[in-house]
């Protein structure tokens, strides 16, 4: 039996992600998602005081920015648009230390895929990888709160899909579960070095600040409808070589969706999301689905 008892629910994992790697951190160039946009329900309603055990996740999410919104708030059609197909792939390894009772600990590594369809070219390939530890405790038996924190490497197979910086991820994160529903969440901060590259100016992105907000309705035991809200709001990147703001380089984003979850099994659940931006800047629109397969073995 998984943690030393019979879970009554699938206990979901920590979430490190956006759909993708781009997606994760501030850059030159705006990306069309929130950090850690692919959250679902329960990511955060994680236990204590359990044996060790590991978790295996894939998501996926599908982009059509057929729109974008301007530096005054306002939104216009895209040239050309653009479709984009991202993934992550994640390993977490869950244990406690006796030293430390009823605090729970995870460390995940996570690798990135993206392909982009935009302006009559298309490329894929892998993005950087992500590596962090996680820690929490529960307030009471309903609830979870804790932190995360993550390093981003600058990486990738191709130039488009590496930020060429180092970046920090944190946040907080917390989960309330009631009989027949959960409110679980995050907020926090993406911080990235600057980015020096031959012959180029030198970079610093912006701070990101981000939230992401699920309420979900445990309607069965297989089925789980949820609402979700996510915010982000990126700095605007500095010149250093020149010592100069970029113009229209900040951005911000809100985007609701609906989804469903699915417990299949103890041990294996899928989660699919629909969302759509309602307000923005300086960025593309978020029109997109997001898919979540999640494994857990001993």
């Amino acid at each position: 039996m998984l943690f030393g008892k019979k879970p009554k629910r699938l206990l979901l994992t920590l979430s490190l992600c956006g759909a993708s790697m781009p997606l994760l951190t501030p850059g030159l160039s705006h990306a069309a998602d929130i950090t850690l946009g692919i959250i679902g329900p329960h990511e955060y309603d994680l236990p204590v005081d359990y044996k060790p055990f590991n978790v295996l996740v894939q998501y996926g999410n599908g982009n059509a920015s057929g729109n974008t919104y301007n530096s005054t708030g306002q939104r216009v059609p895209a040239h050309g648009g653009s479709h984009t197909w991202s993934g992550l792939t994640k390993y977490v390894h869950f244990r406690t230390f006796d030293a430390l009772p009823h605090v729970g600990f995870a460390f995940e590594v996570i690798q990135s895929e993206n392909y982009t369809l935009a302006g009559g070219t298309n490329y894929g390939g892998l993005g950087g990888t992500i590596v962090g530890p996680a820690a929490w405790f529960k307030p009471n038996t309903h609830s979870t709160l804790g932190f995360q924190t993550f390093l981003q490497t600058p990486s990738g197979t191709r130039d488009t899909l590496a930020t060429g910086y180092w970046a920090n991820i944190s946040s907080i994160i917390f989960d309330y579960e009631w009989k027949h529903f959960s409110f679980d969440g995050d907020v926090g901060t993406v911080v990235g070095s600057t980015k020096h590259k031959t012959g180029q100016h030198s970079y610093s992105p912006g701070v990101v600040f981000y939230s992401n907000l699920r309420f979900s309705w445990k309607a069965t035991k297989l089925i789980e409808p949820y609402f979700a809200f996510d915010w982000q709001n990126v700095g605007g990147t500095y010149d250093q070589s020149i010592h100069s703001d970029l113009s229209n380089s900040n951005s911000r984003e809100i985007a609701p969706g609906l989804g469903v979850m699915f417990n299949i099994s103890r041990t294996i659940s899928f989660t699919t999301r629909y969302a759509h931006s309602i307000e923005g800047r300086n960025t593309p629109e978020t029109n997109a689905y997001y898919v979540k397969f999640l494994y857990l073995w001993p």
